[in-house]
């Protein structure tokens, strides 16, 4: 029997259709991805960059830019590692999902039922703080409330006490109803992981998560590290000249923030994270679960969303992770920021995409750069120049902060 000229015609459309989208969502080249980490390099005035892109489960892109260091010159390459600072989050996030999936806790696990000694300002939100609620910026503290006992100098607080002094913050809004990014609750999380598994935060982190993904250069602080050979130094800008400065970090806070990793141990993280968990050659092995992800990936706060570059119609929170819509698609993300360096991990599962940029200087628009113009090649947007653009954002952010410090400096003269 002959096929229907209608049977062809839906065939060939739908061939088109297929060979359309393809066509307009062409992956970077090497020598693309090259040009603009080099471009961003320059324009940031950034020492060095490590850049990683994964996609359908493998390693298109592992490659470092620049210096590790202006004191040596030595090369960055894609095993130079860095302070990846708030990314630590989301490894904080899936050991508790780990631990919900054997059972030992859940979700909706109060917390005062592990540390009996927490207890915030408000009676009924203490009794009330979940497990979730350590996760999602939703307490009702203000923006890095009480950071000052984790940063700068935090040599004189224990963890014990930061946990204690969690009831002397008063709350600028009320439980559960407003997003405030804050530290100090991810810290009681990493102390609900060492009571509930019975070992050191950093021990479950490392044995649990980072030995089973290959991570072999990763570890959860810079103390911790077992090669220190080819590491950055992290930069700022001094009196207008750009300088190596000490590294900023702290024991106390390494469940919000205190990793060290390299954009080829972390390509290992992102693919497990876009493989719903699940790892090895033949992904038969399972770090956590897909229920686990799903929590991890489901709004828990809202946050107010601007259509930004990419027609955006939501934006918020999940468990260690920033939600939200980009032409479709369905984006966690989350950057990392200390003294000197800076960072951000870009999954986008429906496109088995996931991109790693790591730098060692504090200029947020330099990963936004090169991680938008990764994104677009993707998204089929052509004709944008991402690195204008950030620099351009930092240009009008700037000039805002000096408006507002010189109104300030005026009325207190």
């Amino acid at each position: 029997m002959q096929p229907s000229f209608k049977l062809i015609s839906r065939i060939t459309t739908i061939v088109l259709v297929f060979f359309s989208v393809n066509l307009h969502a062409q992956v970077l080249s090497t020598k693309q991805i090259d040009s603009v980490a080099e471009k961003t390099l320059k324009a940031f005035d950034v020492p060095g960059i490590a850049v990683a892109v994964v996609k359908d489960g493998k390693v298109i892109h592992a490659k470092g830019y620049g210096v590790r260091s202006l004191k040596t010159n030595q090369k960055v390459d894609e095993n130079t590692l860095f302070g990846i600072a708030s990314n630590t989050k989301a490894f904080t996030a899936a050991a508790l999902g780990m631990l919900v999936d054997q059972k030992k806790i859940t979700w909706d696990t109060k917390v005062t039922d592990i540390i009996p000694e927490f207890k915030l300002y408000d009676a009924y939100v203490t009794s009330e703080f979940t497990v979730s609620d350590l996760l999602s910026h939703r307490s009702g503290l203000g923006l890095g409330a009480g950071d000052l006992m984790i940063w700068p100098d935090s040599s004189t607080v224990s963890k014990k006490q930061i946990i204690h002094n969690l009831r002397y913050l008063k709350p600028v809004s009320s439980f559960r109803t407003k997003w405030d990014y804050d530290n100090l609750l991810y810290i009681v999380a990493g102390e609900v992981i060492e009571r509930v598994a019975g070992v050191k935060f950093e021990d479950f982190i490392e044995s649990k998560i980072i030995q089973p993904l290959g991570m072999t250069r990763t570890a959860l602080s810079f103390n911790r590290l077992k090669d220190k050979t080819n590491i950055i130094d992290a930069h700022a800008p001094i009196n207008g000249k750009i300088t190596a400065i000490p590294k900023d970090f702290t024991e106390n806070s390494n469940a919000a923030g205190g990793m060290n990793s390299s954009v080829a141990d972390l390509s290992k993280w992102a693919i497990t994270q876009l493989n719903g968990g699940k790892y090895g050659e033949k992904l038969d092995k399972i770090l956590f679960s897909n229920t686990a992800q799903r929590q991890m990936w489901t709004l828990h706060s809202i946050i107010p969303a601007g259509k930004g570059s990419y027609n955006r119609h939501f934006f918020g929170y999940g468990l260690g992770w920033f939600l939200s819509d980009e032409k479709g698609y369905m984006v966690a993300e989350h950057t990392g920021g200390l003294a000197g360096m800076v960072s951000e991990v870009t999954l986008i599962p429906d496109l088995k995409l996931g991109i790693i940029v790591l730098t060692n200087q504090q200029a947020g628009g330099a990963f936004t750069a090169i991680t938008q113009t990764i994104k677009d090649g993707y998204f089929g947007l052509t004709g944008k120049d991402r690195v204008k653009d950030a620099l351009d954002n930092e240009k009008a952010e700037k000039d805002y902060g000096k408006k507002v410090t010189d109104k300030i400096l005026a009325d207190i003269t």
